[in-house]
């Protein structure tokens, strides 16, 4: 009986002892506090611009480190938070190659929307012409809003600011595309229609 009543005291001090470690437990506020900080950093550093999935993941990390530690889950929290750091750290590192990458791309880019551009004119031309059924003043419009707007664009590259260059270039190619679709299906019913 003697050992009966030592061995349940033991087991109720280790319970009691685990329950104590575990409720003393302190949330990660050191390490959520240096991910911040390093997220910060790599704003600053366009890593928001030029690493835009670990960047978004770094923040993602954070946030779901703060949730955990509003759970109360201390150690999962921290996890979160290293990786946080870890992932904005990386994202820092991205930058200077991704946006080298994305300034060769533009480069590129203003070449083919340039080339597009001349494109248009020529199918535009083409279906005055042939008489085909299309908006000559609204396709005029969009091309010399292209062109105007390509000016700024190497006025954005030559200053360093790749991101807002790369993503306007994209839109008026896109932009381009659609209008040269439109061309082409006049051109295609105009075709149609001598036949």
């Amino acid at each position: 009986m003697k050992r009966s009543r030592i061995k349940w005291f033991l087991i109720v001090a280790t319970i009691v002892s685990l329950a104590f470690i575990v409720g003393c437990a302190k949330p990660p506020a050191k390490e959520i506090e240096s991910a911040g900080k390093a997220i910060a950093d790599a704003k600053l550093k366009e890593a928001d611009l030029y690493s835009q999935d670990l960047f978004a993941k770094a923040e993602g990390a954070l946030k779901k480190a703060m949730d955990l530690v509003a759970a109360k889950n201390y150690k999962d929290a921290k996890t979160a938070a290293d990786e946080a750091l870890s992932l904005a750290q990386q994202s820092v590192q991205a930058v200077e190659a991704n946006k080298t990458k994305m300034k060769a791309d533009s480069e590129q880019l203003v070449l083919d929307v340039q080339s597009s551009i001349n494109e248009l004119k020529t199918l535009a031309a083409q279906a005055v012409r042939k008489k085909a059924p299309i908006n000559q003043q609204e396709i005029q419009n969009a091309i010399g809003k292209w062109e105007i707007e390509l000016v700024s664009i190497k006025e954005h590259l030559h200053a360093g600011k790749i991101r807002l260059a790369f993503d306007q270039l994209t839109a008026i190619q896109e932009q381009a595309r659609s209008q040269k679709e439109t061309l082409q299906g006049a051109l295609e019913v105009k075709a149609v229609e001598k036949k």
